[in-house]
């Protein structure tokens, strides 16, 4: 008989132990740190500001003053006929037209010029 009950307490144990490895719920532990911090911040009551904390630091409104139109000139129509009548200023150019390829080596040409040139050997002082 003894073998029978021992059979049964190690069947039941197994299925016990089964059941537990496969639990969804966690174990709820008491984290007394984390709970005296809790209480201390539901317990918290920050000072209440005094009615006349923003004197000084808040500036009083004002609007800006409406802006104006602009007006119009009394003889506009002389104006522009002045303006019209002035002749445009053009800019001149720095360098003068080259006629041809007579007036010298273009650009690319003095700058292959430069390039094959010999630098001028300095001389050390001693």
């Amino acid at each position: 008989m003894s073998s029978a009950v021992l059979r049964q307490a190690s069947i039941a144990a197994r299925a016990v132990s089964r059941s537990c490895a496969f639990s969804t719920s966690s174990v709820a532990r008491k984290d007394l740190v984390q709970d005296l911090y809790i209480s201390q911040l539901k317990a918290y009551k920050p000072p209440a500001p005094a009615k006349d904390a923003h004197v000084g630091v808040v500036k009083n409104y004002s609007l800006p003053p409406a802006p104006q139109a602009p007006a119009l000139p009394a003889d506009l129509a002389g104006e522009l006929s002045a303006w019209d009548a002035t002749e445009p200023t053009l800019a001149t150019s720095a360098t003068p037209a080259v006629e041809g390829e007579s007036a010298g080596p273009t650009g690319a040409e003095q700058f292959l010029a430069f390039l094959e040139a010999d630098e001028a050997k300095h001389e050390e002082h001693h």
